[in-house]
């Protein structure tokens, strides 16, 4: 087949992180694969590198400072519209997957991932949410529980397809040839608690704050890491607040931006311990890497994580509990590592390609997702 991935951005965050591997999944599987993407601020490549298997288009987008979220939301997808539109025709793709709200309503007839649910107050960002969820042909939810959200809220039916992770990745730099680099991160930084996602309302950043403050009077020789945090949104107003309350805690926490791809896994390898705090997500991607790792998670109390986890973290609710859970973590009292690391290695992304490949057969032209429903459920999908 001819498959058109589509996704927002070139940065890593978690639906660009699935495109790329999900694409050279099915690369490897004999599929003539093309990532679209927009180029912002000048990006011309992935913030990985790609296997040349997969073709890639990056439609230059360039930054302006004079314009909200909406209208630069709107604007992502007049650009990448016009683009693809003009290559549709003449590349002939068989499946057109969009992997956001974005490029679902960009390009047309598509197929798409909806890997969580935001809520939004801004006319234009709701119109773009729904839209993206209503208007495509057949819907992959990436857990149970955002697909029973789609169904609650729109009537509509996903077929649901789990994240696949690199955990093997992940296990290398927890064993002996990693040795060297968790070195490295624990010479800078000392033990330390690792939040992944940035500072944002999302990612319960400010809840976590207040929970290291509590962990501080116990174990004041850990840090607090946070890692990533690249967005389309504007999130200088929250920013301001955490950044308040972390000078009034007197707290000195490590804010590391955007981590390259190739430092990540012994970062998360050389943590104490991952929180995965937020307040909304689809699958837990991160905190599947940390398992893989053989890393503690303390996760947020939310059904879609114990959906997807189980007993393999522990979960915690606010701030005081949050940070019991990471002391527990710190001490090596949570759950064993085996059954997380297990859990981590039953989501192969070639078994993810293999049901998207099936999904994409059952669904054919016309979007008959009950079809691809039943075909997936045969197969065995989470």
């Amino acid at each position: 087949m001819r498959i058109a991935q589509v996704t927002y951005s070139t940065k890593p965050r978690g639906g660009v992180v699935h495109a790329l591997a999900l694409s050279e999944a099915l690369a490897r599987r004999g599929h003539d694969v093309t990532v679209w993407t927009l180029g912002r601020g000048g990006d011309q490549a992935f913030f990985r590198r790609v296997d040349p298997a997969v073709s890639i288009r990056v439609v230059p987008f360039e930054a302006r400072d004079d314009e909200s979220v909406g209208e630069r939301i709107a604007r992502s997808i007049e650009t990448m519209g016009a683009a693809f539109a003009e290559a549709r025709m003449r590349e002939r793709y068989d499946v057109v997957h969009a992997q956001d709200c974005i490029s679902a309503n960009a390009v047309g007839p598509c197929l798409r991932t909806i890997h969580h649910l935001d809520e939004f107050t801004t006319p234009e960002l709701v119109r773009c949410h729904d839209d993206a969820v209503r208007r495509p042909l057949a819907r992959i939810c990436v857990s149970a529980a955002v697909a029973a959200d789609v169904e609650r809220g729109w009537g509509l039916t996903p077929t649901v397809i789990p994240n696949g992770v690199d955990s093997a990745r992940f296990a290398a730099a927890a064993g002996p040839s990693g040795d060297g680099d968790r070195a490295r991160w624990r010479d800078r930084l000392g033990e330390y608690v690792l939040a992944l996602g940035g500072i944002e309302p999302r990612k319960g950043s400010l809840d976590l704050v207040e929970a290291f403050a509590l962990l501080q009077r116990r174990r004041p020789d850990v840090r607090l890491v946070f890692g990533g945090g690249e967005t389309l949104f504007d999130y200088r107003d929250y920013r301001a607040r955490v950044d308040a309350r972390i000078a009034a805690l007197g707290l000195d926490p490590v804010v590391l931006g955007v981590v390259d791809d190739d430092e990540l896994p012994s970062l998360v390898a050389a943590a104490g311990a991952l929180a995965f705090v937020s307040t909304k997500e689809g699958f837990g991607l991160a905190a599947m890497e940390a398992l893989a790792a053989g890393v503690p998670v303390v996760a947020r109390d939310l059904p879609v994580l114990h959906g997807v986890f189980g007993p393999t973290v522990v979960y915690a609710a606010d701030p005081p509990s949050i940070e019991e859970a990471l002391v527990a973590a710190l001490d090596g009292a949570g759950p064993a590592a085996g059954p997380g690391r297990d859990l981590a290695a039953s989501h192969s992304w070639d078994d993810v390609a293999l049901l998207h490949e099936q999904f994409y057969e059952a669904v054919g032209g016309e979007g008959d997702h009950g079809a691809a429903v039943d075909l997936v459920h045969r197969h065995g999908a989470r």
